[in-house]
């Protein structure tokens, strides 16, 4: 079905739809890594960053506006937690189906949910989840019923609170929710419940027992010299135990961000441990505000991450690139003219970003809010500021302080999506732009996105742009030596 934009307006702009992903981030390296998972890893990325790309790019049928029915496309938030499902249903990744053990051998999860706008609540974030299939899909409806939450019209007709079970009738205004009243609202949206044996995977259970019993191991060893062994169950220097989440930025047609993020947790947290990705601000943040001028004009300054500078794609395969560029809407009212230079210009700029790695340091910085204040109240491009956080030398590696490469104390990454509409003073968009953002401290973030081309790009290392590219000048991943960390 062909997708038709809606004529340009004062007040109303439509762009193209974005989507990035990520995976993971922390110890990972080609050596822990190998190459069977690094092909299985990348290979899950792009299949689920095209259907969830897919899915933001196709018209669906609605009977909002007329009894015949209408086309528009998915929401940001729509297509943000779409994606989110499929990563939490990968046993790959560390949510959902992969999520890690806590120490007593349980799994708990967490997930979060923002809009720039949109939304009366913007952001929540639900934990402590032993039982919902899909916690992402929780964090959702917490989030769509927050006007009714809010304004007290939210009225459910099942809240037995027999048995003990806590009284719930709403979210009411509740921004983060925590353990069975989550469940039970969850029962009462109708979400899928499932037995905590689904959670199970004999890799995260062995990841959970050998990280146990090298800790005790290293203890034991350390008895009687006085010295703390330095040794911890939810980080290994030899091994990538997961500490990161997975999450999806997506940006929809009508210009909304939305952030969607879930996780397992740290491998081997205490049991009842609550992490960065269901706060606001500390592992996921979206926002969107008016300035004067265009300050962050490419025109005048700002460059573009080198993470995802020009240089050799991950293409998809001339099966998959049929079906995107299939189903990629055309055209969109995307950067019309260059900006005006007579003055009088506002600028509507919005951000989302989602963090992974080491929660804890994430909290410590407000890592995520950090990106978008940065951005916000320094006029700086966001990719700046988000590197300014995340990347080597940033503000979250320099929250270790001297415990740097340790433990993996201040360790990971953030990806998100920024968008600036420039106006004219009669309002006129002059100018539309849109950017990847993405950056890492860490051996390696698991990420994908599609470009504006229908191309598709997943990297786990930093400069890893295809099976047969170089990985950072040297080694190739079809090099044994690559994957031994012996130099080349």
């Amino acid at each position: 079905m062909e997708y038709k934009p809606q004529p340009s307006s004062p007040t109303r702009v439509q762009v193209q739809p974005r989507l990035i992903i990520h995976g993971g981030a922390g110890n990972i390296t080609p050596a822990s890594l190998g190459p069977e998972r690094y092909v299985a890893y990348r290979s899950s990325l792009l299949t689920i960053v095209s259907k969830a790309h897919t899915y933001l790019t196709t018209p669906t049928q609605s009977n909002y506006n007329s009894p015949s029915g209408s086309s528009k496309l998915p929401s940001a938030l729509e297509a943000a937690t779409y994606a989110v499902t499929l990563l939490e249903d990968n046993p790959l990744f560390n949510s959902g189906h992969g999520a890690v053990f806590t120490r007593d051998g349980i799994n708990e999860l967490e997930a979060s949910v923002m809009v720039s706008r949109g939304q009366a609540k913007r952001g929540v974030g639900v934990t402590g989840l032993r039982h919902v299939r899909n916690p992402i899909l929780l964090a959702r409806k917490v989030l769509e019923h927050g006007r009714d939450d809010l304004l007290g019209r939210e009225k459910k007709l099942d809240n037995n609170n027999g048995d003990g079970e806590p009284d719930v009738p709403s979210a009411q205004g509740h921004t983060l929710i925590h353990g069975p009243t989550a469940e039970k609202l969850a029962r009462q949206y109708g979400l899928e419940m499932v037995d905590p044996s689904y959670f199970f995977t004999q890799k995260r259970w062995d990841e959970h027992v050998r990280a146990l019993e090298r800790e005790k191991r290293e203890q034991q060893d350390m008895l009687g010299t006085g010295a703390a062994s330095g040794v911890s169950a939810t980080w290994s220097k030899d091994e990538y135990l997961p500490q990161g989440t997975v999450g999806a930025v997506a940006l929809d047609v009508d210009g909304v961000i939305c952030v969607a993020t879930s996780t397992g947790g740290m491998t081997n947290k205490l049991t009842g441990r609550i992490g960065d990705t269901p706060v606001v601000g500390a592992g996921f943040w979206a926002e969107e505000w008016t300035e004067d001028g265009d300050p962050t004009s490419p025109h005048k300054n700002g460059s573009r991450n080198p993470l995802y500078s020009p240089g050799p794609a991950v293409v998809l395969s001339n099966a998959l690139k049929g079906l995107i560029a299939d189903c990629l809407p055309s055209p969109f009212l995307y950067t019309p003219t260059l900006q005006d230079s007579s003055g009088g210009l506002t600028t509507t700029r919005s951000i989302g970003v989602s963090g992974t790695g080491n929660g804890d340091s994430f909290f410590r910085i407000a890592a995520a809010r950090t990106v978008g204040a940065i951005a916000r109240y320094s006029s700086l491009p966001s990719v700046v500021a988000l590197t300014k956080v995340a990347g080597p030398s940033g503000e979250l590696q320099k929250s270790a302080d001297d415990r740097w490469g340790k433990a993996g104390e201040g360790e990971g990454g953030i990806i998100g999506l920024e968008l600036v509409v420039v106006r004219d003073a009669n309002g006129n968009v002059v100018e539309t732009r849109s950017d990847i953002l993405q950056d890492y401290n860490c051996g390696g973030m698991f990420r994908a996105w599609i470009d504006e081309e229908g191309v598709a790009y997943a990297r786990i290392f930093r400069m890893d742009q295809d099976i047969s590219s170089s990985y950072v000048g040297e080694g190739r991943p079809e090099d044994p030596r690559f994957w031994s960390g012996e130099k080349i």
